[in-house]
């Protein structure tokens, strides 16, 4: 029987590739706030919640799936060989010092 193939999964996703949206997403959230600010001045509250209601619910499908498309196009599947290892080592392991009473720990901590 043929051995399966191994893969290594890697998602190379940084913020930068979704400030664009938030930012976007931010500026309709404050245009809606400013119109439903405008209506509720005017005696028309029910206007000004249904007017925020449903732009949230109109913009927030096209948030995710921009999110989601922006996610899965960062993910990178490569082959790898079978002696190579699938273990990732930590990325931000902290560097224990030696065992002592008096010194500090990376966390500020005695112990």
């Amino acid at each position: 029987m043929e051995s399966l193939q191994k893969y290594r999964m890697v998602c190379t996703l940084s913020f930068g590739d979704i400030y664009g949206q938030i930012i976007i997403w931010l500026i309709v959230i404050f245009i809606s706030l400013a119109s439903a600010l405008a209506l509720w001045s005017t005696t028309r509250h029910t206007y000004a919640l249904a007017t925020v209601g449903l732009i949230l619910v109109l913009s927030l499908p096209f948030l995710l799936f921009a999110f989601v498309t922006t996610l899965l196009n960062h993910i990178e599947f490569s082959p790898i060989e079978s002696n190579q290892t699938t273990r990732t080592s930590p990325v931000n392991a902290p560097v224990q010092e030696s065992s002592g009473s008096n010194q500090l720990s990376t966390y500020g901590s005695k112990g």
